[in-house]
């Protein structure tokens, strides 16, 4: 069969939020401390306790937004003891990550200062499991209020005379789990009472988030939109590509079969699925749309390297995690009327990490670079596609062997993305463009491996790199592209 794609670059279906390529960090193993904090008592070159090099291999992302402090760390933690000297700061044990001691020399002055590093957005996840309204307003108070006031005239003294510009604040995480075990009806009215001391001061105004469903929970996503629709701005969902089975072996993120490969990208894949049917029951509601889906915690979750801490959710990346990536964002292309933001789980050293670090050593992940690869497409205009790709049939998995996505940015560039999920298959693709005009200029970047498990070591840093993309002929408003197995490819059309 012939797999061709038609890209209308005339025909635009919306604008693909930038905040869809946001990142998660929770104090959960090594992802704060040694992944992002070090203090300022090290050799490791650092600014103000941030290490230098992961901070700067996360600004050439484009970060837009970083969703913090948890995760299931949240609902257990307490702000105002990680503010003022750090030296006095209470130190408390981390009962979800491993049960180590978790000194609070990174809280939010420090957190702010990152986000302020990497020109990102805050995305800050309150505390309604273990934590009153009050501490919640307190601390919404202490960030943003530009005034005479005890939270205030606190933050002052604690070194920051201006407040911080908050937009987004979650109200609780996962409290039909971590978070509390509640059943929805609480959570709907427990989250109404709490929102409501979320309060705006001044010109700062909040995009308050609900926490919403546990994967495929459809009836919390009706009871949160039919008796606190109004009160949210947006709703989260919570989603992980898990080959294995969650308690008894997730399956390993380096030692797995050509089936579990399959198995990966179809579970990924179902991410279609669940975002469909919670958008359907959010329209019941909100035809208009104004609440959005986010999407502030998915990736792959294997089981943790041996030898590492449980607790720590430690794993290595490969060209598998890549792909997974990939075929995520075009699902949230194709969603960005009700897909506003999604944060992977995790920035550093936890789960599917951009950046690994040991000591005074950083690499960056096959993840980090379908990140950086599709960057172009942040903010631009979705195009309408239609296609006609094969089918791999692997037992009772059907998946496309080829999944695709274009916008076009403000100066009228074009970018096309394709994934060839195949892993053991080159695939050839013709692509048809319409509506554009003019000679054609055309440039690809590829991100592909030679096996299936192939990742960055610390020895071997650059084993999965971006490579110059040549594969294609271009005729006329025709390109042919032979994608090689297992990759990404990324076209710029210039005309």
């Amino acid at each position: 069969m012939k797999n061709t794609i038609v890209i209308n670059t005339d025909i635009e279906k919306g604008k693909i939020n930038r905040n869809i390529y946001g990142h998660f960090a929770e104090h959960l193993g090594r992802c704060i401390y040694e992944g992002i904090w070090v203090g300022e008592d090290v050799n490791i070159s650092h600014t103000k306790g941030i290490r230098n090099d992961v901070l700067n291999a996360l600004q050439q992302l484009n970060i837009p937004v970083l969703r913090w402090p948890g995760g299931c760390f949240a609902d257990e933690y307490h702000w105002k003891d990680g503010i003022g000297t750090r030296e006095e700061r209470k130190r408390i044990v981390n009962t979800h990550w491993g049960g180590v001691v978790e000194n609070n020399h990174f809280g939010t002055h420090e957190f702010m200062l990152l986000c302020e590093f990497l020109g990102c957005e805050p995305y800050i996840c309150g505390n309604v499991g273990s934590g009153t309204v009050q501490e919640m307003s307190e601390w919404i108070e202490y960030m943003t209020f530009d005034g005479e006031s005890p939270m205030a005239n606190w933050r002052k003294e604690n070194g920051r005379t201006e407040p911080w510009h908050l937009k987004y604040f979650g109200v609780g995480n996962e409290n039909w789990g971590c978070g509390g075990h509640m059943r929805p009806e609480y959570y709907a009215d427990l989250y109404r009472r709490y929102q409501t001391y979320a309060r705006n001061y001044g010109e700062n105004r909040l995009y308050k988030i609900a926490g919403g469903p546990n994967v495929d929970d459809y009836n919390w996503t009706e009871i949160l939109m039919k008796q606190a629709g109004a009160f949210m701005d947006g709703l989260s969902l919570h989603y992980y590509t898990i080959p294995g089975d969650f308690w008894k072996g997730k399956g390993s993120a380096l030692n797995f079969t050509e089936d579990e490969w399959f198995i990966s990208m179809n579970k990924a894949l179902y991410m279609d699925e669940l975002i469909t049917k919670h958008s359907t029951i959010m329209d019941q509601y909100d035809p208009e749309k104004r609440v959005g889906l986010i999407i502030d915690e998915w990736g792959t979750w294997f089981d943790v390297e041996p030898g590492t801490n449980p607790g720590f959710l430690y794993q290595q990346n490969t060209i598998r995690d890549a792909v997974i990536a990939a075929l995520h964002f075009h699902i949230f292309h194709e969603h960005c009327d009700r897909v506003q933001m999604a944060n992977i789980a995790q920035t550093v050293n936890v789960l599917q990490a951009m950046i690994l670090t040991e000591g005074d050593k950083m690499l960056k992940t096959p993840t980090y670079h379908v990140f950086d690869l599709f960057k172009v497409h942040q903010d631009a205009t979705l195009l309408a596609i239609e296609s006609d790709i094969e089918i791999i049939k692997r037992g009772e998995i059907e998946i496309p062997k080829v999944t695709v996505s274009a916008s076009k940015d403000a100066s009228g560039i074009c970018h096309v993305s394709l994934v060839n999920i195949d892993v053991e298959n080159s695939v050839n693709v013709e692509l048809f463009l319409q509506g554009i005009e003019g000679n054609l200029e055309l440039s690809g970047t590829v991100l592909t491996a030679t096996v299936q498990n192939a990742h960055n070591t610390f020895d071997q840093p650059e084993n999965v790199s971006p490579a110059e993309f040549r594969q294609f002929q271009l005729e006329n408003d025709t390109i042919d592209v032979q994608l090689p197995p297992m990759s990404i490819t990324i076209l710029k059309i210039n005309s």
